[in-house]
């Protein structure tokens, strides 16, 4: 509740514990606030025996129940309705195989505070988006991925995955116990029960060299197969209404010794004060006259300048982000990335709507997951957001509109307007996982309005 007369405080994990009154409510909003909730009930799950009686009563008694991660989304897809289940002490690292490298990791614990703790142990993540704020059952169960033609999105990293489902039962899927359901269970959109473990295989820990330089649209675009054949980690931003480009090279590289950060100074004026809060102001300054935007694009695709360093992966993969906007990202086949991208600069060179926040370019590898946006293809990625204060949607349906024919498939945890019946022919699986939702959850006690809407009720 939001009245003045009430005490609010904002949590980090989306939720608003509210006095009002005399009485405690809770609301819930996703960090780009499109969605917002008041649930009935807050409950703390204090472990898997706790999270397993909050279920078999939950389905007695009708109720559903939403896991809530960080919160870090676009959509409804954590949203709470009922009960909302904090997993705020189902957090760490549970144990490690030195032989195999696999780790299992409790659920709730933040891909930035994973990160830290794999590394005092010489070991790493293969791969991770760009940003870390998630925890690491909200990161796989949206499908959340990183950038480059080798390697797949974080849930391609599970070995195994531990849930609590409807009946109250632990059900423990490995590549070995039930290795048949690792497909559905590793990318689940939390529609299948509450994940409380999940195995990574991880990798010794690693340098990545960065090198971001800024370069032209078309140039990108005409050498596009060699840049991401020939890095290992490729992505690019494209500022709207100029030719610029920043481009993001990542190479892995080994021995502690070649370590080269970038120095505190720089990475404060860059990382903190340009990206974010100047960034900030630039924007709010668009918002009240959209008109100047075009030229300060240009100005800010002309300041980017070349930096290189050389850091632990974790370190390099993610990027603050602190300046609220909203965004829509699509998966497509990456032979017709180079397109979609060119038809989106012929829209935005009409002026139709000007754009302040640049668009974001990235690529993975196929894999075998049921509900992965990159399932059995090569993938290209195009993300487009706009800012929290300014209307998206005439920009968001324009590209949208750009996709017919392609089989898009978009990010579970950004928006987008497709249903159960639109996604349906985008998965050739869709069917099989609708079916384990059934057998796993008939009463739906994990649904919330999103799920209703992308896989049916």
């Amino acid at each position: 509740m939001r009245f003045c007369w009430c005490a609010t405080v904002r949590s980090p994990t989306g939720w608003r514990p509210t006095v009002a009154k005399g009485r405690t409510l809770a609301e819930w909003s996703n960090w780009a606030r499109t969605v917002s909730s008041r649930p009935r009930e807050v409950v703390m799950a204090h472990d898997v025996p706790h999270l397993q009686l909050l279920c078999e009563e939950s389905a007695l008694s009708g109720r559903r129940v939403k896991a809530v991660g960080a919160g870090h989304s676009f959509t409804g897809i954590a949203e709470p309705t009922d009960v909302l289940v904090r997993m705020d002490r189902l957090s760490g690292i549970r144990s490690v195989d030195e032989a195999s490298g696999r780790v299992w990791v409790h659920a709730g614990t933040p891909l930035h505070v994973l990160g830290p703790e794999l590394q005092r142990r010489g070991l790493a993540m293969t791969n991770l988006g760009d940003i870390d704020r998630q925890t690491i059952a909200g990161a796989v169960s949206t499908g959340t991925h990183g950038t480059g033609a080798a390697f797949t999105g974080i849930a391609g990293q599970l070995t195994g995955v531990e849930l609590v489902v409807a009946d109250g039962s632990v059900l423990r899927v490995t590549d070995t116990e039930h290795a048949d359901l690792l497909p559905a269970v590793a990318l689940s959109l939390g529609a299948l029960g509450i994940v409380t473990a999940l195995q990574i295989q991880c990798v010794p820990s690693f340098l990545l060299h960065a090198v971001e330089a800024p370069a032209s649209f078309d140039e990108t675009l005409d050498g596009i197969d060699e840049r991401v054949d020939g890095t290992d980690h490729f992505e690019f931003y494209w500022f709207p209404h100029t030719d610029r480009v920043l481009t993001k090279r990542n190479t892995r590289v080994s021995g502690e010794s070649r370590r080269a950060p970038l120095p505190a100074w720089r990475s404060r004026v860059d990382d903190d004060l340009l990206s974010n809060k100047l960034f900030g102001v630039l924007n709010k300054a668009a918002t009240r006259a959209p008109r100047i935007i075009p030229a300060m694009n240009q100005v800010s695709a002309r300041a980017l300048s070349r930096r290189e360093f050389t850091d632990w992966s974790y370190r390099v993969f993610a990027s603050q982000r602190e300046v609220v906007f909203r965004e829509s990202e699509i998966a497509v086949p990456r032979s017709a990335l180079p397109g979609v991208l060119r038809e989106l600069r012929s829209w935005l060179q009409r002026r139709v709507e000007v754009v302040a926040f640049p668009v974001e370019v990235r690529f993975a590898a196929p894999d075998e997951l049921w509900l992965s946006t990159a399932y059995e293809r090569e993938t290209g990625y195009i993300a487009i957001h706009q800012y929290v204060a300014r209307d998206h949607r005439r920009y968001f349906e324009a590209f949208w509109a750009m996709l017919d024919g392609l089989g898009a498939r978009p990010h579970w945890g950004k928006m987008h307007e497709l249903d159960a019946a639109e996604l349906r022919s985008r998965y050739p699986r869709f069917d099989d996982f609708t079916a384990l939702r059934d057998r796993l959850d008939p009463q739906r006690v994990f649904t919330n309005p999103y799920l209703d809407r992308v896989l049916g009720r």
